[in-house]
């Protein structure tokens, strides 16, 4: 009984590390923003894995540290969905449960030389395949992915613009390995440093090589940043207050004005003197207006999320309604099932439409604009799609207000640098109470960040390109590529497995003899 004891504090004690070191890379993130700390945040994890006892608890550990993961960049969820965050977590953690075997298997025990190199790309490619799954809408999108850390450092954008924010996380995932060989292993040591070498060679391989897109001047776009407006009348108080501030752009020679999210709350045709004065607004300022109705439509049934654009005549009849929607904030998966989220915090409660295809709006004087909803941004391959499709900006509209005092307006705005990189397009983040950002082509800043606790408007004079990154001609090259690795260790596994079976002593398979030498005969 004592030694069940043991076992069982131990085992608590092994969790807790788990979690705990599962949440340190989050601080490579915005607010913190120490993005050098993804290069080793996941060293402890991966030290403590390899220690498992057995695969088991390999599986354990890696479902742990997933929990502490996911916990750790969707802390700020807290205060809105309660205990359902954990629970969310706890269920998404378990997808690193294979990962931390991974680790045991070719990382635990004495180190070879040979498990190590394949440690440096199995590992990356096992993390690869867990953001992948995880970055399916349903189970909460691609927030939080490793790479999106290194937001800030040029070479890691350089990166994004080769194979996107899958490329910086790979390579982020074999440096850690690297760096936990180096401390764990003597005889391997030189194959870590190996690793690290090739590593710094592909960066600069990317750096120095890879397409940059042709400048081709800039444009002015304005963003409207009402700030918090409290009390029942708060739609109508923030339109104004938002009209307020895109009247003081005139002059300003803007190129596009755009409103945050869920910045009208009314349908424009249900309340055509709406629709109206963002028209007269249009004129004042010499540029269309993008605006976000977020509203029950008197077109069709339930209530929608909208990009509008309005010229100095009225909406100019493009419309994009938001297709991928925040699970729980703006609609609950298997509502009949986890309909109880709405009991333990402020979940959906209603659906949201959702929209059909993305929709690239010209605004009438040669500029392309590619809207994003909020969440959206968050999506590599969405931004992608609308690069391909001919656009020359790219505008999220976005509203973190639930969340305002929290990392998420940061971390948030801090997205757009990779879509701009990614796409070799400029990038704009517009929202009601900030953060709100402007990135040229190449995901640099071009200007400050509009903080939270601003109600302003800005123009962000921002560059614009010619050509395409190979990230928009490829694709998601690097998941592939990785899921190629799992699927070629997978069989190598398996035809180990196999050898290991055959190699048993014939001896043992053989039926007994008698005292003569004879085979002994069996009972019918």
């Amino acid at each position: 009984m004592q030694t069940c004891g043991r076992r069982l504090v131990s085992g608590r004690s092994r969790s807790l590390l788990a979690v705990l070191a599962g949440s340190l890379p989050v601080f490579a993130f915005p607010a913190p923003s120490l993005w050098w700390v993804a290069c080793v945040a996941l060293v402890p994890w991966i030290l403590l894995t390899r220690t498992a006892p057995t695969g088991g608890r390999a599986v354990v550990d890696g479902w742990c540290g997933g929990l502490g993961f996911m916990l750790a960049v969707h802390h700020w969820l807290l205060p809105s969905t309660h205990v359902f965050t954990v629970v969310l977590a706890a269920l998404l953690g378990a997808l690193w449960g294979p990962w931390g075997w991974l680790v045991r298997r070719l990382l635990g025990g004495p180190l070879s030389p040979g498990r190590a190199a394949a440690a440096l790309v199995v590992l990356p490619s096992g993390w690869l395949a867990v953001e992948l799954v995880r970055s399916w809408q349903g189970l909460g999108g691609p927030w939080g992915m490793l790479g999106a850390g290194l937001w800030q450092v040029a070479p890691a954008l350089r990166l994004a613009s080769v194979g996107g924010v899958w490329l910086v996380s790979f390579l982020v995932v074999a440096v850690d390995v690297a760096v936990a060989v180096l401390l764990a292993g003597r005889a391997a040591r030189v194959v870590a440093a190996a690793g690290l070498a090739a590593t710094a060679a592909a960066v600069w391989a990317a750096w120095a090589w890879a397409p940059r897109p042709e400048t081709a001047g800039s444009v002015r776009v304005a963003v409207v940043q009402p700030g918090q407006i409290a009390g029942t009348d708060g739609a109508l108080r923030r339109f104004a207050r938002a009209e307020q501030l895109t009247r003081g752009l005139a002059g300003q020679r803007a190129d596009l004005v755009v409103w945050g999210e869920s910045s009208v709350g009314f349908d424009l045709r249900e309340r055509p003197y709406l629709a109206r004065r963002l028209a007269a607004l249009s004129r004042a300022t010499g540029a269309p207006v993008l605006v976000n109705v977020d509203a029950r439509r008197s077109d069709r049934p339930g209530v929608y999320k909208s990009s509008v654009l309005v010229g100095p005549d009225g909406p100019a009849g493009d419309q994009y309604d938001k297709m991928r929607l925040v699970p729980f904030g703006e609609y609950i998966p298997l509502r009949p099932l986890l309909g109880w989220a709405t009991w333990v915090g402020r979940a959906a409660g209603e659906d949201r439409g959702r929209g059909r295809e993305q929709v690239v709006m010209d605004t009438g004087r040669g500029l392309r604009v590619g809207p994003l909803i909020c969440f959206e941004s968050a999506f590599p391959d969405m931004s992608r799609n609308l690069a391909r499709r001919g656009a020359d900006v790219l505008v999220a509209q976005s509203s973190t207000s639930t969340f305002q005092h929290s990392w998420a307006p940061a971390q948030h705005a801090s997205l757009a640098a990779l879509r701009a990189a990614e796409t070799g397009r400029p990038m704009v983040h517009a929202t009601l109470t900030g953060v709100s950002a402007g990135y040229g082509p190449d995901g640099r800043p071009a200007g400050a960040w509009l903080g939270t606790d601003a109600s302003t408007a800005r123009v962000y004079e921002v560059p614009t390109a010619r050509g395409g990154t190979l990230y928009v001609r490829l694709g998601d090259w690097p998941v592939h590529a990785a899921l190629a690795v799992l699927g070629v260790f997978g069989v190598r596994e398996g035809v180990r497995s196999v050898r290991r079976r055959r190699s048993v002593p014939a001896a043992s398979a053989r039926p007994a003899r008698t005292a003569h030498g004879s085979p002994a005969r069996r009972g019918h």
